[in-house]
């Protein structure tokens, strides 16, 4: 079989990179620059960049979309639902994190399942989370096409029949584009602050409607049954609810372009997870003792803005309907970020052609792979159906979210000399296996379509490695 660093080198040759380069020592990558020999990222984000990121990708759905259908399905217990997809999320994010200190680079669980498990899974993992990244982008930018045209109607502006989501989606689309192109800190920055302002929104309103729950404003409500449908709806709502974490990985995607990787990957990856959780959490709970699930359930995705029109009426739900259009501008924004480290990622493996992985030598980034990030999502906008393909997105990251703490077991097994992580999971066999099964079993509640069309994509990324990047990588045209 071979020793674990031949093991390496083989896969790390076939990378056109040597083993030492596989992990470079966390000092040497602190504050990388821009050249055009070695296509590196310059490390311009910080501590709570990463958390923007991480946090900024992940609140959406799960605050502006789910509460109502959750509440539907399992009642009160929703909250349970969020709270068993944070654990779940948090058995992912520490694998992630382990890695992602001894291999701080762009491309997240690419980078790490091509280098602990081979170059053929990892060619899947990548080519499908680069079309995952673009079928997500486009369900964030058609959710801020809504919310834009939701908000100008609330404010009277007379909207209706007419066709401006698409064109709002595609114009904003444009917009982050460009952006992400003209400096990485640009994009951070705006991420920094939409993220700000998005949580300042929320902690508000949670904690006036927590107070108003416990009857410290109007009247107090009697509390619901907690399961009124039973626990095993609690099981299957975690697994609706569970797109709505998909963000911490996003991560270890940009990790590049992260400052002190080693201390700063762990906290932004595990502290969004936290935060984004306890915020769910609070959600439900605030909904369910505001309206009560059943008339959530009749709501469906405007539940959030009805909860907030019966605190404080009209300007109560247009602020929600702004914090819902923050929500999307940060999740569209971080995931054109990420999705083009990880075109740029693939390309300098070679697993699509290498001019992917150019830079533009003026702004640090990655032009080319921006284009390649941003074209297919305002392809997939202008189309403006998305939302089969959002879920698709949760099947492609679930797999790689699994493979990622496969990947954990097999390096620890094989234990590589220049495997050096600033970061160690406690119990790693028994929290990367948990976070493996929990992340299959989870696919498994998906619908048929969103399996199949998955399925199809892994098996059409695996050709692709068959019959172009396996026989660039072996003529060593790299």
């Amino acid at each position: 079989m071979g020793t674990a660093s031949d093991n390496e080198g083989e896969r790390a040759n076939r990378a056109g990179e040597t083993p030492a380069e596989v992990a470079l020592p966390t000092e040497a990558n602190e504050e990388t620059t821009v050249t055009e020999e070695g296509s590196e990222l310059e490390r311009s984000i910080g501590l709570v960049g990463g958390l923007a990121v991480g946090v900024g990708t992940m609140i959406g759905a799960g605050i502006f979309v789910f509460p109502g259908i959750a509440a539907g399905r399992a009642g009160p217990a929703a909250a349970g639902s969020f709270a068993i997809g944070a654990v779940v999320a948090l058995l992912v994010a520490l694998p992630a994190s382990e890695l992602a200190t001894a291999m701080p680079k762009s491309g997240g669980g690419y980078y790490f399942v091509s280098r602990a498990l081979g170059a053929l899974p990892g060619a899947i993992v990548g080519i499908s989370v680069w079309l995952g990244l673009v079928f997500a982008t486009a369900f964030y930018l058609v959710g801020f096409g809504n919310y834009a045209a939701a908000v100008l109607a609330e404010a009277g502006v007379p909207v209706a029949n007419t066709p401006v989501v698409v064109p709002l989606a595609l114009v904003f689309g444009v917009f982050l584009t460009a952006l992400n192109l003209f400096g990485t800190e640009n994009a951070t920055k705006l991420q920094n602050y939409v993220v700000g302002l998005l949580l300042t929104i929320l902690v508000l309103f949670l904690g006036y409607g927590g107070l108003d729950s416990l009857g410290v404003f109007g009247t107090t409500n009697t509390p619901e049954e907690f399961m009124p449908f039973g626990s095993m709806p609690i099981f299957t709502t975690a697994a609706l609810v569970f797109t709505s974490y998909l963000g911490f990985a996003q991560v270890a995607t940009v990790a590049g372009d992260i400052k002190n990787p080693g201390r700063n990957l762990p906290l932004a990856m595990i502290g969004s997870v936290l935060i984004v959780g306890v915020l769910y959490v609070l959600t439900i709970y605030v909904a369910t003792s505001a309206l009560g699930s059943a008339r959530l359930s009749t709501l469906e995705e405007t539940a959030m803005v009805e909860v907030a029109r019966s605190f404080l009426g009209g300007p109560g739900a247009i602020v929600i309907l702004v914090a819902g259009l923050l929500a999307t501008i940060s999740s569209a924004n971080a995931s054109i970020l990420s999705t083009s480290r990880a075109v740029f990622a693939v390309s300098k493996d070679a697993i699509i052609p290498k001019f992917a992985s150019r830079m533009n030598l003026k702004y640090g980034t990655p032009h080319v792979a921006l284009a390649m990030a941003g074209g297919p999502v305002l392809v997939l906008v202008a189309l403006g159906e998305v939302e089969m393909l959002a879920e698709v997105a949760s099947f492609l990251h679930l797999v790689m979210y699994g493979l990622i703490c496969v990947s954990l077991l097999a390096i620890r097994r094989t234990d590589p000399e220049w495997y050096d992580p600033d970061f160690r999971v406690p119990a790693a066999p028994v929290v990367a296996g948990l976070g493996a099964l929990a992340s299959f079993a989870m696919i498994g509640f998906m619908q048929l379509e969103s399996q199949i069309i998955g399925v199809a994509i892994m098996v059409a990324s695996a050709g692709w490695y068959k019959y172009y990047a396996n026989d660039v990588q072996l003529k060593g045209v790299l």
